[in-house]
């Protein structure tokens, strides 16, 4: 049988131990609910996530490869378990064939001990309960996510090999995945189904409006590769309702979510997500760890800052090319003193499409767009201790501040998601030219535009790199095989 016989069957195999496994799960569930008999311990052995086994046992010297995934470090047995097999389907196959194909590695599904908890596999709003069931009840018999299985072990590096020691094969397995998909529900006000690859995140609703009238127009250009807009809040525009796209989206129910997304679909599945962040770094690190789990291709911040520098002006642009983190939420986990690279391609791919969408040579434009530090502040009132904070910024060479940065690239580093950084400059804090209401009016409606354009060219422009995009400088030397 043929490597790409042998991987089919076995993501076959997989959806259908998954499909057995949440059937078994859900007919148990309304068994209890309609006459309270709970399942025995033979039932509950079915409710498990399905495993996939890699061996790797060279006779040879490993394979020599450029890619940045699908490589073995050493040989040894890799598993993990998996989740929603069809839908991750064409991820897998990427990750895979190579595996097999270049280091001649063996496969092997089956049924892990990993239990699937009953709230991932209920349809609808009503995961805390099924029916008139309060959820204390229902966790007595059935499986719920236990913090004591679920983390960022493997991310984080704090995973141990012993000798003979199964190695993981992803950065996460089923739990985790599942763990972050609803949650990814919970706060956008999407279906994580509708997320694309290519991420934007913003931290002002007027880029909302913006990417919602730009994706209206896009949609119905004849030669366009976007078919649909998929909103928070449950709206959708397409072909046939472009007409008052941003007026109905900005009425609809968004206000509902903590960070509302919006997804352009394209028909090779290459399409595009603005997700509203908001202010502030906890937001960013929450919706970026949920995010990690579909491996987007590449992820970008285009908000806005403050210019540290007297010659910048407003309307500037900051390309970051380092990060000074003072937002302290990462420190225990991925300390201040681990370098935060950044991503040539990402760099270049940014400054080009602001090339083409400015119309300005690389001279002139050098002029507005200045590359440099950014750091970030927890504290939105940093201004207030200026007098403490001026000496490391001094020191930092900073050009510009903001609060969502640094979590941005950090994140995008932890989790191994290509990261990039575009600001725009809404104010000069430490020249005395802060944001007043009247005049950040005036600048939001100049320069929004043209900065979410350069965003969503830049993206573009990085899709045309395939898979080279996905850069070594992300992976540790002890990195499981999949991306």
């Amino acid at each position: 049988m043929k490597n790409e016989e042998k991987l089919e069957a076995a993501i076959g195999q997989l959806e259908t131990l998954y499909q057995e496994a949440i059937s078994q799960l859900r007919s148990a569930l309304g068994n209890y609910v309609a006459n309270r008999i709970a399942p025995t311990k033979e039932q509950r052995e079915k409710f498990r996530y399905p495993k996939i086994t890699l061996t790797y046992d060279p006779d040879g010297p490993a394979p020599v490869s450029s890619r940045a995934y699908a490589k073995f470090n050493a040989p040894g047995t890799y598993t993990t378990t998996i989740t929603h097999p069809k839908i991750f389907a064409p991820y897998l196959r990427e990750q895979i064939l190579p595996l097999l194909n270049e280091y001649g590695a063996s496969i092997e599904v089956g049924v892990s001990t990993q239990e699937i908890p009953y709230a991932y596999v209920i349809d609808g709003q009503n995961e805390l309960g099924v029916g008139d069931v309060p959820p204390d009840e229902l966790a007595r018999h059935f499986p719920t996510p236990s913090l004591n299985t679920v983390g960022d072990e493997i991310v984080d590096g704090l995973w141990n090999i012993g000798p003979r020691s199964t190695r993981p094969l992803a950065l996460y397995d089923g739990l985790r995945v599942d763990y972050s998909l609803k949650r990814l529900m919970h706060y956008s006000g999407t279906d994580w189904q509708d997320f694309q690859p290519w991420i934007l995140f913003t931290n002002y609703a007027r880029y909302v409006d913006e990417f919602v009238r730009w994706a209206a127009e896009e949609i119905k250009r004849p030669d366009t590769p976007y078919y649909k807009l998929i909103c928070s809040g449950g709206i959708e525009i397409d072909v046939n309702n472009t007409d008052g796209a941003v007026e109905r989206v900005s009425g609809g129910n968004w206000r509902k979510y903590q960070m509302p997304a919006y997804h352009l679909l394209s028909k090779e599945g290459e399409g595009i997500t603005l997700v509203n962040i908001g202010v502030g770094p906890s937001n960013t690190k929450n919706i970026t760890d949920h995010l990690a789990v579909l491996r987007p291709h590449c992820w970008l911040m285009v908000g806005h800052c403050g210019g540290l520098r007297q010659s910048q002006r407003i309307g500037d642009y900051v390309l970051a090319h380092a990060y000074l983190r003072k937002d302290c939420v990462l420190d225990d986990i991925l300390p201040v003193s681990v370098p935060i690279p950044p991503i040539a391609e990402v760099q270049i791919a940014m400054f080009d499409a602001a090339m083409e969408i400015t119309r300005e040579d690389s001279d002139t434009l050098k002029r507005r767009l200045r590359t440099g530090t950014v750091v970030s502040f927890a504290d939105r009132n940093w201004e207030l201790y200026w007098s403490q904070e001026r000496q490391l910024i001094n020191m930092s060479r900073a050009i510009g501040v903001d609060m969502e940065s640094c979590m941005v690239a950090a994140q995008g580093f932890r989790h191994r998601v290509p990261y990039g950084t575009l600001l725009c400059i809404s104010d000069k804090p430490v020249h005395g030219e802060i944001k007043l209401p009247g005049a950040a009016n005036v600048f939001y409606e100049r320069a929004i535009g043209e900065h979410l354009k350069i965003g969503i060219k830049a993206l573009e422009n990085m899709k045309l790199m395939g898979r080279e995009l996905h850069s070594r400088k992300l992976r540790s030397f002890d990195e499981p095989p999949f991306r």
